[in-house]
């Protein structure tokens, strides 16, 4: 159901999960173009993106997406390996970034929420609980190796330059193969094994 749809239907629950959605999207992109630039990639920071303000990030017809259907993305945060002296390296690292960052967040959620133990049917319970599962299901369906999810440049990072070549040449209709896997269902059992595979390792950092 679209963002859209829940305003109309439960404002509450929109809130819980829109403004979670919002920036741990937000939140996804700033970590690619942040570790490009501690890898000596100033094109992100020259270009404004390394900043919380929505409105640097935001797509509109990626925006509008989230509201109508929900799901979305946001404009990605330019970064240029080449001026990375490791491009390998650089590649793998800087793809890895707003994946690793999704995880965290969804790490602090789970923590959070035990320590705090809220209760359960309150609103701090909730927005906890939205936020640890939106990002959990972000990091998974990155992981996925199409491009041009993050998944398919960290694959990028360790095949030859002939399989790079190949899964670059994807890359301008990768969107639409995505799109089509979504709607037949046929990227759900992968994302639900990413999902397990993040939900373990959090676990396993947990206290």
């Amino acid at each position: 159901m679209g963002l859209l749809n829940l305003l109309i239907s439960d404002p509450t629950t929109f809130i819980l999960i829109a403004i979670p959605l919002l920036y741990s999207i937000i939140l996804h992109e700033l970590a690619h173009g942040w570790v490009a630039s501690k890898m000596g990639d100033p094109t992100a920071k020259m270009m404004g993106r390394l900043t919380l303000n929505p409105l640097k990030h935001l797509d509109p017809i990626g925006t509008l997406m989230l509201f109508l259907v929900g799901f979305g993305w946001a404009r990605p945060v330019p970064v240029d390996l080449g001026n990375i002296r490791n491009y390998r390296q650089g590649l793998i690292l800087v793809s890895s970034a707003g994946i690793i960052a999704n995880i965290a967040i969804a790490f602090i959620a789970i923590l959070l929420s035990q320590v705090l133990q809220p209760e359960p049917s309150g609103v701090t319970a909730k927005a906890l609980y939205y936020t640890a599962q939106i990002n959990i299901i972000l990091a998974a369906f990155n992981l996925i190796p199409i491009p041009p999810l993050d998944g398919s440049k960290i694959l990028m990072g360790f095949v030859s330059e002939r399989m790079q070549y190949a899964l670059s040449k994807l890359e301008p209709y990768g969107f639409f193969i995505i799109i089509g896997l979504l709607f037949f269902g046929a990227l759900d059992p992968v994302i639900r094994v990413f999902r397990s595979i993040i939900t373990f390792l959090i676990g396993m950092m947990l206290p």
